[in-house]
């Protein structure tokens, strides 16, 4: 009789290559305890919460973290307006060039970022926009919208138009509709796509190297401290919160999507 269950082979192959991703990060968390001063000396000497609170009480980490976390906050809600609308636009409607529309919001997401980033900063220059904070929201909403797109046509196109139909032969009009019929279908599906934008606008680098201007979010912070020897167990400490904060929406987003078929009117 065939078993489902993968070969114990398949399973450390799979633990294994789990282990390798993973290993940098496993040390950066260990080194954030680390009682040592001096880098990484292999092994730890000891176990303390101290650097945390020298890393908290630190005006240039509180000011990183303030801004990434506003910069963040801001392009998710921009991705998520303009993410649904355009996921309605196309679900909606067949048009001539819709492919060409769909293509074109995808795009940028599959572009390095080093090419968006001077994309971005080249337009910011023609139009005499000085780089700063609305710049890096800009830059980060280029593809956290693509995020939300990803997530909500997704679900729409497990959605029955008839549900919609039925409603509004019902007598409910146009917000009626939405709100009872769609965002509900919508809800669990728009608030992982805000999840994943908001933690890949809180650790973006490269393009916010071209927008940023003097402004200093905390993933550039973390690339200024690699000049800083004497400041590793602070960098640890900071470096295992933006681990943190990218890994648990992300976690939390592949929670609330993995039962996305079950959706009234999903196909069965």
């Amino acid at each position: 009789m065939r078993s489902d269950r993968p070969s114990l082979g398949l399973r450390l192959a799979a633990w294994g290559g789990l282990l390798f991703l993973h290993f940098p990060i496993l040390i950066i968390g260990l080194y954030a305890f680390n009682t040592e001063t001096a880098g990484f000396s292999f092994p730890p000497k000891g176990f303390t919460l101290h650097w945390f609170g020298v890393a908290f009480a630190r005006h240039d980490v509180l000011q990183a973290i303030s801004l990434s976390l506003q910069v963040a906050a801001l392009a998710t809600l921009i991705a998520l307006l303009l993410g649904t609308l355009a996921a309605a636009a196309l679900w909606r409607r067949d048009f001539f060039g819709k492919e060409s529309v769909s293509l074109l919001l995808i795009l940028p997401i599959a572009l390095p970022g080093i090419v968006t980033g001077l994309a971005l900063l080249s337009a910011f220059k023609r139009f005499g926009i000085e780089p700063g904070i609305l710049t890096i929201v800009i830059g980060h909403a280029t593809f956290c919208v693509v995020i939300v797109y990803n997530n909500v046509i997704a679900r729409f196109r497990r959605t029955q138009y008839s549900l919609i139909e039925a409603s509004m032969d019902l007598g409910a009009d146009g917000w009626q509709t939405f709100r009872y019929i769609v965002l509900p279908n919508l809800g669990s599906a728009l608030l992982a796509g805000g999840m994943l934008a908001f933690a890949l606008s809180f650790d973006e680098i490269i393009v916010t190297t071209f927008t940023a201007g003097h402004e200093r979010t905390l993933p550039l912070w973390l690339l200024n401290q690699l000049s800083r020897p004497r400041d590793v167990p602070i960098t640890n400490v900071v470096a295992l919160l933006v681990m943190l904060v990218t890994m648990l929406p992300i976690l939390a987003a592949y929670y609330l999507t993995r039962g996305g078929d079950e959706v009234a009117g999903g196909d069965k």
